[in-house]
């Protein structure tokens, strides 16, 4: 398993799409800050078949120090973001991971990401 990072993110839509990186790279940006914009509202983000991003409330709760077991800690309510995955996503994720690419390109050039629905 690899991390995907924005950078990363941004040459696959880049190259699959045939924008500019730039370009990609402020869309992204722009739909990133849409979201915690709007969860700092606390409004729910619902994207069909991805998924729900929505603001939780964690309750206070007594934790334990690992060093002094007896002392008790007080860990204060919260909020959280909290992600819930649409059907598509779930489904994909429950078959497993997607079978590991050759370390060579393969014939035909580059198969980025499919974004279409």
């Amino acid at each position: 398993m690899t991390t995907v990072t924005k950078k990363q993110l941004v040459q696959d839509i880049s190259q699959a799409l045939g924008v500019h990186p730039n370009e990609v790279r402020n869309i992204i940006q722009a739909f990133l800050d849409a979201i915690t914009d709007a969860l700092a509202k606390g409004d729910r983000m619902e994207f069909r078949d991805f998924g729900i991003f929505e603001i939780v409330v964690r309750k206070q709760k007594i934790g334990r120090n690992p060093k002094n077991a007896a002392v008790p800690i007080v860990i204060p309510a919260r909020s959280a973001v909290k992600f819930t995955p649409g059907k598509k996503m779930k489904k994909l994720i429950e078959k497993g991971p997607a079978p590991k690419a050759p370390a060579s390109p393969a014939p035909g050039g580059f198969q980025g990401p499919s974004f279409g629905g």
